[in-house]
């Protein structure tokens, strides 16, 4: 029987996008069902009843959530092609890094939007994302 995968997204979502960028680079064939989030499916909310948006993985049928556990989830199902590092220290590294795009960079950025480009919206992405880069490059090192 071969894998069914499914993934309800939604086009602005930068965590569903995640998980198509994974999907694609392990090559997995998958099912897109995209979400109106301001008219969600009954599926949307019986797959993520807690927090009932995007990403939701269906992998045979059952439903994985959030965008960083969908991706531990693909390593550990798809061995081949790993988007993770192997290496404990590194992959953990790597998964501190993420949390701060998705609870540092993400919301700067998209606060820039809602503020139409306010100044001071501007300025907190700007340092956010600048902090990233001086950060994952000093990182890079590091690990060599």
């Amino acid at each position: 029987m071969a894998d069914e995968v499914k993934l309800y997204t939604f086009g602005g979502s930068p965590f569903a996008c995640r998980v198509r960028i994974a999907l694609n680079l392990k090559g997995i064939k998958h099912e897109l069902v995209v979400e109106d989030l301001s008219n969600k499916s009954a599926d949307l909310i019986k797959y993520n009843p807690v927090n009932k948006t995007v990403p939701v993985m269906l992998h045979n049928g059952n439903p994985i959530t959030e965008s960083l556990v969908i991706i531990e989830y693909l390593d550990d199902v798809w061995k081949e092609a790993p988007i993770l590092p192997q290496d404990a220290y590194r992959k953990a590294q790597d998964r501190f890094w993420a949390k701060f795009i998705d609870d540092k960079c993400a919301p700067a950025v998209l606060n820039t939007v809602s503020s139409h480009g306010e100044e001071n919206a501007l300025a907190e992405a700007h340092e956010q994302l600048q902090f990233l880069e001086n950060e994952l490059g000093r990182e890079e090192v590091l690990w060599r």
